[in-house]
């Protein structure tokens, strides 16, 4: 007797298909994000102390540059308690579009501001009022984009699913290194007077395609169900503080060691590279493709193997693997040998940092109600965020200054690895956990 498909099975299928477009528009949105976002990070690194800062000698120029870049990290918890208000109360949905078109403008205009030479310290203050609405956007994006994944995900595929807009995290890297490498092959005359400028006005045609794919997405399913049963909160981020401050704590602990790592890398290890150990830019740069590429799949594996061993799990190990790796890798980083440099970033990268990152969509979902969990998660990584990746290249180069080592880095890595580990154990398990 011949099989004739059900309309419930059909259904079934259109619902799975349906989850992997969400995932995929999650993961694009995400992408260019980041690309805008960490596009800033590397031209703070190379170029923005000499443009912006150049009556400091290097060292301060690079930290008041790192400064500009903080900025941006400190005000995500602001953009964070934002959309999340917004996102509890309204829907997903509409927040990341608002979220990207946020971010594209500021990252245009950071393309064409007027440098300190034509405008003085009025160029300084405008990059900082840029990079914070970049901060604000950044702020409202990552927790929604987690949530669209998860909240449309099944149980038993929720790992997977939310680390798809994870992914667009090393995508952006990619595009925003790979962007620059291009770039400072230009004489350096060029680069610093207009080379710089084009990453950051090539992203009006990522925003455009972005803006046009979110448009395109559903809504949240469970956001829907909490308007139907009239279940939004008034004031989200008061309820969260309230009645749920343990999993909002446990949650920046938990991030503080992924964010701390991935910012120390993307940032502080390119000027370290090209400042202390005389590497070219482009070397630095290579080894950061290198590794983020490794990413792109690491994650999702990652996030498949989270299904399996459970999210929590996944994350008490990749926190305890830090803990034990992070003093190694970056000795291998100021070793000065350029082989020992690129297996370390990749090794970071493809490694210790998706066993942490893949599993948190799913993990911090789990620890809020859903009329809660845009605040609730939003809050809690951009806090950390604030604390950990905003203020990771400054303590770096503080370290470094004072120690003449970049040794007391990895400690300071290592330590967060532990503290993260301790706070995924203490977090709610999964559903499938």
């Amino acid at each position: 007797m011949s099989s004739i498909a059900s309309p419930l099975q059909g259904t079934a299928e259109k619902k799975h298909q349906s989850v992997w477009k969400i995932g995929a528009a999650t993961m694009v949105g995400t992408a260019i994000e980041a690309f805008d976002f960490l596009a800033y990070g590397t031209a703070a690194a190379l170029v923005f102390n000499k443009l912006f800062f150049p009556n400091f000698d290097p060292t301060v120029g690079t930290l008041a540059a790192f400064g500009t870049f903080a900025s941006g990290m400190l005000a995500r918890p602001l953009g964070g308690i934002i959309f999340g208000h917004y996102g509890d109360r309204l829907g997903r949905k509409s927040m990341l579009t608002l979220s990207l078109l946020l971010m594209g403008i500021c990252t245009v205009l950071i393309g064409l501001l007027p440098t300190y030479e034509s405008i003085g310290l009025w160029a300084a203050v405008l990059l900082v009022l840029l990079r914070i609405g970049q901060g604000l956007s950044f702020g409202g994006e990552l927790g929604g984009a987690m949530l669209m994944a998860v909240e449309h995900a099944p149980p038993k595929w929720r790992s997977l699913v939310g680390s798809m807009p994870q992914m667009g995290a090393p995508i952006g890297v990619l595009l925003s290194s790979g962007a620059f490498a291009l770039v400072t092959q230009l004489p350096e005359a060029s680069f610093l007077s207009w080379g710089w400028r084009l990453p950051f006005l090539a992203s009006a045609v990522l925003i455009v395609l972005g803006v046009f794919i979110r448009m395109k997405v559903d809504e949240s399913p469970e956001f829907m169900q909490v308007k139907v049963h009239r279940k939004t909160a008034v004031l989200p981020a008061r309820e969260v503080v309230v009645a749920h401050l343990k999993p909002l704590l446990l949650t920046i602990g938990g991030k503080l060691a992924e964010v701390t790592l991935i910012y120390t890398i993307l940032v502080f290890s390119i000027s370290y590279a090209t400042t202390r150990l005389g590497f070219s830019r482009s070397d630095a740069l290579h080894a950061l493709i290198a590794g983020s590429a490794a990413m792109v799949f690491t994650i999702p594996a990652s996030g498949w193997l989270a299904d399996k061993v459970g999210a929590r799990r996944l994350y008490v190990f990749g926190g305890l693997l830090l803990a034990l790796m992070a003093v190694p890798l970056f000795q291998a980083i100021g070793s000065g040998s350029l082989t020992a440099y690129t297996v370390a970033m990749v090794l970071a990268l493809s490694l210790n940092y998706p066993l942490m990152f893949a599993p948190q969509s799913n993990l911090y979902a789990a620890q809020f109600p859903a009329e809660l969990r845009y605040s609730g998660i939003s809050i809690g990584i951009q806090f950390a965020a604030a604390i950990g990746g905003g203020l990771a290249p400054i303590i770096a180069a503080t370290l470094v200054a004072k120690y003449s080592s970049i040794v007391p880095v990895g400690v300071y890595v290592a330590v967060l690895g532990v503290v993260a580990a301790v706070s995924a154990w203490l977090m709610r398990p999964t559903v499938n956990e």
